[in-house]
């Protein structure tokens, strides 16, 4: 049963790559479904301005859309349902792990006019009693030339800060078998890259027999898939990087050079408090033996400015692990209180306009870290994935603008001959 495509749910995504992933599978399964005159919406519940602004962005699909039925899915909704369910605007909410299956859909499409008199209005059931991932729904997405794939969901860690494991339960790994055939489907359809994701990417393969590590799949995936030409990695743990890992990084040119780090803070007692792993010294460590290894390669990070407890001392702790580890790529997120989280607990919270300064200066350290990159680049040769006729991103994942079109979705070794507007051309 499908449904008339001009009558197919809509769908929007608010947070991480994993909820985009997930919306691309929730499409599929709605439309075999035959579902209609729907809209979705995959929240987020990374920070509390991230819950403020799912629940601003279904009051404005509600005004756009006065007679779908409108549903509520993803991390907030696993995460506080009932915020959701009491609003006026929503019609029906469903948990993480029911998003993903197939009679969740079938169930709502079967009354079109008034299924939500038939069925429970809140279908959230207790994420921490999954044991699997639905990794196997979908051949990833993306553009034409590159597939994301996900091959973990989950995390065991209890950040203080994070509310993430709540919203999508413990750690779990999709099988490095399944995983490889999807890759090599993917391969087969034209893709030249594929980035592999998860909530917590490095714990992936805890759960499995023999308990793998994410080194082993990223080489299995390389040994059994010759002809697929890119392989990336999202956000890791560096902490938990494994030797095999660190052996790709040194020996296996179609892994990227490119890593986006959750290093959160650069404060050894600070990262303490956050409940992490790592010390600073740990991450300073890591990013020198990779760049060691591979000298050519880039790091992103994830870093908290204003976490209760953070003195000026501190903060400087964080700005200065910019350059200590040459971070190019800065995600900075000004702390906001998660209720249901041990850090909002903290005294000593810092103040709003504290915070929002602290963030401002993180970014100007990591627009300045872009810029240096940048124009490192210029004189270098790249190959370079299309992702439209003008612009594609190099190995490190930087933007090249073209003046003339190329094949979109082919790799293109060029010269870099200028910068312009934090972009590349070439």
């Amino acid at each position: 049963m499908t449904n008339d495509v001009s009558n197919a749910p809509k769908f929007t995504t608010l947070g991480c790559r994993l909820n985009a992933y997930e919306t691309e599978a929730m499409k599929d399964l709605s439309q075999q479904a035959g579902l209609s005159n729907a809209v979705v919406v995959n929240t987020c519940a990374v920070t509390a301005e991230a819950v403020r602004k799912a629940r601003q962005e279904i009051r404005k699909l509600r005004r756009e859309n006065p007679d779908s039925t409108l549903i509520v899915t993803g991390c907030a909704a696993q995460t506080e349902p009932q915020t959701f369910a009491q609003m006026p605007e929503v019609d029906r909410v469903i948990g993480n792990t029911e998003k993903m299956q197939a009679n969740t859909w079938k169930t709502m499409s079967q009354d079109l006019g008034g299924f939500i008199g038939q069925t429970e209005k809140v279908q959230v059931d207790d994420i921490m009693s999954v044991t699997e991932t639905a990794g196997h729904l979908i051949d990833g997405f993306g553009t034409r030339s590159r597939a994301y794939v996900q091959v973990q969901n989950g995390c065991d860690h209890r950040c203080t800060f994070c509310i993430i494991p709540y919203g999508r339960g413990n750690s779990r790994s999709v099988p490095a078998g399944v995983v490889v055939d999807q890759i090599k489907r993917l391969v087969d359809k034209g893709f030249n890259e594929v980035v592999l994701t998860g909530v917590d990417l490095t714990s992936w393969g805890a759960d499995l027999p023999a308990t793998p590590k994410l080194g082993d799949l990223v080489m299995r995936i390389l040994k059994l898939v010759p002809d697929l030409n890119r392989l990336r990695i999202s956000s890791i743990d560096s902490i938990e990087v494994d030797e095999n890992l660190m052996q790709a990084i040194a020996t296996e040119p179609r892994l990227m050079p490119h890593l986006h780090l959750s290093l959160q803070h650069g404060d050894d007692l600070i990262l303490k408090r956050m409940a992490r792993r790592h010390l600073r010294d740990d991450a300073i460590r890591f990013t020198q033996e990779a760049k060691k290894l591979r000298p050519d390669m880039t790091f992103g990070a994830d870093i908290i400015a204003g976490f209760p407890t953070e003195t000026d001392a501190h903060f400087d702790n964080s700005l200065k692990l910019v350059t200590e580890c040459d971070l190019t790529w800065l995600h900075v997120f000004p702390y906001s209180k998660r209720e249901g989280t041990p850090a909002a607990k903290i005294p000593n919270q810092v103040n709003g306009t504290t915070i929002k300064a602290r963030a401002a200066r993180l970014r100007a350290a990591g627009e300045a870290q872009v810029t240096a990159h940048l124009q490192a680049q210029i004189g270098k040769t790249h190959h370079i994935l299309m992702e439209n006729p003008h612009m594609g991103r190099t190995e490190q994942f930087t933007e090249v603008r073209f003046a003339k079109p190329q094949t979109e979705g082919a790799l293109v070794r060029a010269k870099i001959i200028g910068l312009k507007d934090q972009q590349l051309s070439a």
